[in-house]
């Protein structure tokens, strides 16, 4: 199968998928990339900006799933804006959602933090995230994170070594979805009897 993993990060959500797939995953950060590629060296791996690469080549893939940056959409910035002063929440979130639902004829999903408003295209909600798919998302709507702890539990909840690492290791580890969500979330989209939305 060929599956797109977008804005990859270290690879949380794709940690548990095994490696019988074709996988191209893209990442703005060329730090975070090599460390994503070091963690998964079977994967394609493109330092570039994930939006416009969807939009070039979403047709060549099996399987999507898009984590587009949270910062406008989260609750903890809406909270800090007396400080950081407001911004507009990024509309390339919906933008990805409108064109997978609209073109892409496989399985998708986009993942993003429980935003501060309500979402302009109805979400499901895992695991205190809003997903977006075309497949029914089932489990929990809460579950412990662990986004307060420190580097070493963090490392230990999320199963990645980070120690050998310069960069801001708690940041990497609160912006991984949690891996066995990634691979529920992905067993999902290709149960037997799913339905489609």
């Amino acid at each position: 199968m060929r599956i797109l993993n977008l804005y990859a990060g270290i690879g949380g959500n794709r940690k548990l998928w095994g490696d019988e797939h074709e996988i191209t995953a893209v990442e703005i950060d060329p730090e975070i990339a090599k460390i994503y590629q070091d963690f998964f060296p079977n994967d394609k791996v493109i330092v570039g900006d994930a939006h416009q690469y969807l939009l070039e080549h979403f047709e060549e893939f099996d399987f999507i799933w898009s984590s587009p940056p949270c910062p406008t959409h989260s609750k903890i910035r809406k909270v800090f804006s007396n400080q950081n002063g407001p911004v507009y929440p990024s509309m390339d979130l919906y933008q990805e959602i409108l064109l997978l639902k609209g073109y892409f004829k496989g399985k998708w999903v986009v993942e993003n933090v429980v935003g501060w408003y309500d979402p302009l295209i109805p979400a499901q909600t895992y695991k205190q995230h809003y997903y977006w798919s075309n497949f029914i998302i089932l489990g929990e709507k809460n579950s412990f994170r662990g986004h307060f702890a420190g580097n070493e539990e963090l490392q230990q909840i999320k199963g990645f070594d980070l120690s050998s690492y310069q960069i801001d290791k708690n940041k990497a580890l609160r912006n991984c979805v949690e891996p066995e969500a990634g691979l529920s979330i992905f067993k999902m989209a290709f149960k037997e009897k799913q339905v489609t939305l």
